[in-house]
């Protein structure tokens, strides 16, 4: 008996014994979440998108990017210290057209929390399309509450956040009826998904 087990322990010493391999099914569940890229004349950053925790959102925000919607559009609204948004108009100041609403995703679990990404709206709950916004801080007052609809955090920056930071310090004034508009053009000049 004690040659058997000293047999096998050296099988497994020797990793002659195989272990379980992950199946497709298994390697399927482990799938990455999609990374988008921003290429901006500033510099690129990339965000990570959590399709489990908003897939309408995610579904969404992946249709303007494979569409080039957001390529040559500005971040048009930016403010220090709470966040920087874009997704809805071009330099000139021409608002893009864009698809139907899509449905508030913002009892998710998520926060909006510095790094993270959320959809922008209106008043209106339901009413959010291809515009969206970076935290730069612990904006955690626009999460869901009591009497609060929130925003929809669907994912976070994971690499190039200094580049987003550097955007909020940018020198902004007033452009028509928008505020916070930066005097010198921030544009993401590409917008894609990384393979």
């Amino acid at each position: 008996m004690r040659l058997i087990l000293v047999f096998i322990a050296l099988l497994l010493v020797c990793g002659c014994v195989n272990e379980p391999r992950e199946d497709a099914s298994t390697a399927t569940m482990m799938k990455m979440n999609e990374i988008v890229v921003f290429e901006t004349n500033k510099g690129n950053f990339e965000v990570e998108l959590y399709r489990d925790k908003a897939p309408i959102t995610v579904e969404n925000f992946l249709g303007y990017v494979n569409e080039g919607h957001y390529d040559g559009t500005v971040f048009h609204r930016v403010i220090d210290g709470f966040m920087i948004q874009g997704g809805g108009f071009t330099p000139d100041g021409v608002q893009k057209q864009t698809h139907a609403p899509i449905k508030l995703e913002s009892q998710n679990g998520l926060s909006n929390v510095n790094k993270t990404i959320a959809m922008a709206r209106t008043m209106v709950e339901d009413s959010a399309t291809s515009q969206f916004f970076i935290n730069v801080d612990n904006n955690t007052y626009l999460d869901y509450g009591p009497k609060n609809p929130g925003y929809a955090v669907f994912g976070r920056v994971v690499s190039g956040m200094d580049v987003v930071v550097g955007i909020s310090k940018v020198e902004t004034d007033n452009r028509g009826y928008n505020q916070d508009w930066p005097v010198e053009d921030v544009i993401i000049e590409k917008a894609y998904t990384k393979t």
